[in-house]
């Protein structure tokens, strides 16, 4: 997604930045801005001399310092008698203590260069996909101290409450939407304050946006027009309806799981994380594990767990760490001559993943985003948010958004709108070219499964993806419908003083064939990979977990991200992995799991229309 700033390898004016800056700031912006201290270079340093130790043993073993690690390695470590040690391939998020020196990662604006950019990202690609013209499309997934994170778009939504209920139906019990509601409070700090949806004293700050753009508002406007609700917290008592997007941006900056948990924590003595570090395999005696093998500054290494090791890698990682280490489909690790600890072929099955589209209108006002990305302004934004963390460079610009029903008879919405007063070209690695505003739409329950395999027995080499997108009748209806729709709110009487041509789909797209087609050649992922280690019952044979997020034949090993999700949720993601790791942390200290019954959640009056 690209807003105000550009892909790292599309726009060469960011360089100019850097000069600017540098001059203007170069004077005192080390102690008087930048705020490093002592402390956070002795930080700095004791976490980075765990390679040079012998190993170790810790009560808990980490590998994935992301979304849901971090949530782990903070909520473990409340407990001064449990040691962590939380392990993460790629590097810090900030230089020398500072966000600002890292303002590729804090800026919420920026976000798009390291959606460009290996440096902090697994930069993954899926295989051809057959029914997408045998496109191979790519997914950024976060390598990087707050993983994804600290790249994603800062959209923070839950989903549905009937996701959990349906997880709980399909094996996860325990995980239905009143043992999972108090987590996501107990999470959150909400900026409008508690209420009985959200949280007013956890780690994780949402707010709204501040930017107050007559293009969300216009869209805003029109979605009303076309005959839909406005919902006050899409997250709160009715998700169905348009209105304003919360995000995980505090005081103008990113706040990831990195921000939000990790640092408050790293100076506990019972607490060492790493960086850089690649956890190669896990270490078993029989099928009990004991540890991890890594290799960090090209040195192997090992780390033992005298309690247990937890993954939180990810949809691709956590698997495919699994199956390296021998757990996973039998006849798959034999063929790469992989030891079998546990033949557990739901390893790397049931890969699900959120598809979106762009549609795209020319504005016939400057009022969008596109003057905001040439070079002197971006300068301008730039040293603005270095200053004061204020201003255009503070937000991803998603500020609107929404969910609806694609048809009569579907009990709760199943379509999500992102509307953004910009225009995005392939993912953001490609200037916008005009005067433009779009939303990104895409069905949220796709029926399309697909899978996770090794490619080799070697770490490094990125496993094979195969979403299978598209494979059914279904989805490939349900895209129809989001164009539809969305054309139907962009020609409402709100958008007239703005409204210009159809840039995407175009006006030449208007059979079922052409819309076919069109999503065929554009729809991307919404990079919401999920459901690869999925949570169920002992009876279910492809379960990789347990509802107490145990790996089911194997002992001291549990699986703890967005991968142990049944089934994807209707929404964007790191809300429920914050969810599902602050859950997770409470089943491995043993304590009872909070509840809260009876809270009220909106149903349509009838289900016999589709608004």
């Amino acid at each position: 997604m690209s807003y105000l700033m550009k892909g790292l390898k599309c726009c060469n004016p960011v360089n100019q930045m850097h000069k600017v800056t540098g001059t203007l700031f170069k004077a005192h912006i080390l102690k008087n801005v930048l705020g490093i201290n002592e402390q956070q270079f002795k930080i700095s340093r004791t976490s980075s001399q765990l390679s040079s130790e012998k190993a170790k043993s810790y009560t808990y073993v980490i590998v994935g310092a992301g979304s849901a690690g971090c949530v782990l390695a903070n909520r473990l470590t409340e407990d001064p008698l449990s040691t962590v040690l939380l392990l993460e391939a790629g590097p810090k998020d900030t230089l020398l203590g500072s966000k600002r020196l890292m303002w590729k990662i804090h800026m919420p604006a920026a976000l798009t260069y390291n959606l460009c950019d290996e440096k902090y990202n697994w930069y993954y690609h899926t295989t051809s996909q057959k029914h997408m013209d045998n496109r191979i499309m790519y997914w950024p997934r976060g390598r990087v101290w707050g993983g994804s994170s600290s790249l994603n778009a800062m959209v923070y939504i839950r989903g549905h409450a009937e996701d959990y209920n349906r997880w709980s139906r399909e094996g996860a019990i325990g995980w239905d939407y009143e043992h999972c509601l108090p987590y996501f409070k107990k999470a959150q700090t909400h900026e409008l304050g508690p209420d009985q949806y959200r949280g007013g004293n956890g780690p994780l700050y949402v707010s709204r946006g501040k930017t107050n753009h007559p293009l969300h508002h216009a869209f805003l406007e029109a979605t009303q027009q076309a005959g839909y609700p406005f919902t006050d917290d899409m997250n709160g008592y009715q998700q169905e309806g348009f209105g304003w997007m919360d995000m995980t941006v505090h005081r103008g900056q990113r706040w990831s799981t990195a921000s939000a948990y990790l640092r408050p924590a790293i100076s506990r003595p019972n607490l060492s994380v790493t960086e850089k570090t690649l956890v190669t395999k896990i270490l078993f005696q029989g099928t009990k594990s004991i540890g991890v093998e890594y290799v960090k500054n090209g040195k192997r290494e090992k780390a033992f767990a005298s309690k247990e090791v937890i993954l939180s890698g990810g949809a691709i990682n956590s698997p495919q760490l699994l199956m390296l280490s021998g757990i996973g489909n039998a006849d798959d690790l034999k063929k790469l001559g992989i030891p079998v600890v546990c033949h557990l072929p739901g390893v790397g099955q049931n890969l699900q993943d959120h598809l979106e589209v762009y549609v795209q209108q020319k504005c016939t006002k400057p009022i969008t985003l596109y003057n905001a990305q040439k070079p002197v302004n971006m300068v301008r934004i730039g040293l603005e948010w270095l200053w004061k963390f204020t201003g255009e460079g503070a937000t991803a610009h998603l500020e609107s958004g929404g969910f609806i029903r694609s048809e009569p008879g579907v009990p709760h919405p199943d379509i999500q709108f992102h509307f953004l007063p910009s225009q995005v070209i392939d993912h953001g690695r490609v200037a916008s070219t005009m005067e433009a505003y779009q939303v990104h739409v895409g069905p949220m329950r796709s029926t399309s499964v697909g899978w996770v395999k090794l490619k080799s027995t070697d770490p490094n080499d990125h496993p094979i993806i195969e979403p299978n997108y598209l494979s059914t009748e279904r989805d490939i209806w349900e895209f129809r419908q989001c164009i539809k729709l969305t054309r139907e709110i962009f020609a409402q009487k709100a958008f007239e003083k703005f409204r210009g041509p159809e840039i995407q789909p175009g006006n030449h797209v208007q059979s079922d064939k052409e819309i076919d087609a069109f999503i065929r050649q554009k729809a991307d992922s919404a990079y919401h990979p999920s459901c690869t280690c999925k949570m169920g019952q002992l009876s279910d044979s492809s379960a990789v977990v347990d509802p107490q997020t145990k790996v089911i034949g194997v002992e001291n090993l549990r699986v703890v991200d967005a991968s142990i999700m049944p089934s994807v949720v209707s929404g964007n993601l790191n809300a429920p992995t914050v969810m599902i790791a602050e859950k997770a942390a409470d089943i491995i200290k043993g304590l009872p799991s909070l509840q809260e019954k009876n809270v009220p959640v909106y149903k349509p009056k009838t289900l016999e229309t589709q608004r």
